[in-house]
């Protein structure tokens, strides 16, 4: 079985239990996570095989986060080491009103420490059928850039399918690339791109609506300028509050639009991750399914990942089957 590729930095989340803001905690909760790693755990808990290209610290926090991933069949060997700490985010989770809140510690993180050289992107390639990267790695250092462009050219040249989430977030652009420039140039290397008008508004410097009218022109749009983009899927999220989600999604394939129906997430354990659910059910789905029903499958990954704590998506594919079979009453399975 080919391996699926997920690059990116590994992180440590530190929150205080439950609801509470830090100013009222003294005991907090870790987990590890980071959008790639979260999108290949995810996948291998699929049934996929995975294995995760990063950089993290040479010591015992280090060790923690690779036996962590490692616990969930993900391959590690391509892994490097630095003596530079892991990254690190504080989450205060939100309820109902009051609105979740990130701070963030990695702009001198073991990843940023990542370099071309440290990854035999031959050796990775020659056992890979897909690879998957977000706009939130490029954005970290110009070593992150560099590694993962040289990553994309040789999947380019191999035929190995290469999806995106591009991600931008304007803080963590600090090391003087254009990000426009950046993202451009990395999905003119991509296939798949997982992301709505937003995201096709930042790259094409255009302003479409969120209207479906506007999503099918914006794809059409991406296409033409980017013919190597084979589809386009959003995941819509419509917040009552911060407790109470509804998860939808739509897609444009060069040749028809397609729409779900509403997941109405009533009470939400954890949001942390859902994206990154949706683009592993997305990419395990494209391999298994048609379109429209790779589409369903990340939309109820989607949704069932609000369930779970933590950034990681636990589901089983029989556990997110049941979802988009309509079995959301949560009866006790015996």
């Amino acid at each position: 079985m080919k391996q699926i590729i997920t690059f990116g930095e590994v992180l440590m989340r530190l929150s205080p239990e439950g609801n509470k803001k830090f100013m009222q905690a003294n005991l907090l909760e870790f987990y590890f996570g980071g959008t790639e790693v979260n999108v290949g755990i995810s996948i291998a808990n699929f049934g996929e095989k995975v294995k995760h290209i990063s950089c993290v610290s040479d010591d015992f926090v280090g060790d923690t986060a690779i036996s962590y991933i490692q616990k969930f069949g993900v391959s590690t060997s391509a892994i490097a080491r630095s003596d530079r700490p892991l990254g690190v985010y504080f989450l205060e989770v939100g309820a109902v009103m009051r609105p979740s809140s990130i701070s963030y510690n990695r702009s001198h993180s073991s990843f940023a420490d990542i370099r071309p050289e440290m990854v035999d992107w031959e050796n990775i390639l020659r056992k890979a059928k897909w690879i998957h990267w977000t706009g939130i790695t490029p954005a970290l250092g110009k070593g992150a850039y560099d590694t993962l462009k040289a990553g994309l050219l040789l999947a380019k040249e191999k035929g190995i399918q290469v999806s995106t989430d591009p991600t931008y977030r304007k803080g963590l652009w600090k090391y003087g690339e254009n990000p426009k420039d950046v993202l451009t140039d990395l999905i003119s290397l991509s296939t798949i791109f997982i992301g709505g008008v937003n995201e096709i508004n930042e790259v094409l410097d255009t302003n479409f609506s969120y209207s479906n009218d506007d999503f099918i022109k914006a794809s059409q749009q991406l296409m033409q300028r980017f013919p190597n983009i084979e589809k386009v899927f959003d995941k819509i999220r419509t917040p009552i509050n911060a407790s109470w989600h509804k998860i939808r999604a739509r897609m444009w394939n060069g040749k028809e639009f397609r729409e779900t129906t509403d997941f109405d997430i009533t009470h939400i354990i954890d949001r942390i991750g859902t994206g990154d659910a949706f683009a592993a059910g997305l990419i395990y789905g494209l391999q298994s399914f048609d379109d429209c029903k790779a589409m369903e499958f990340a939309s109820a990954a989607c949704a069932l990942k609000h369930t779970y704590e933590g950034d990681v998506n636990y589901a089983t594919v029989d556990e997110v089957t049941a979802i988009l079979n309509g079995d959301v009453s949560g009866r006790v399975n015996r």
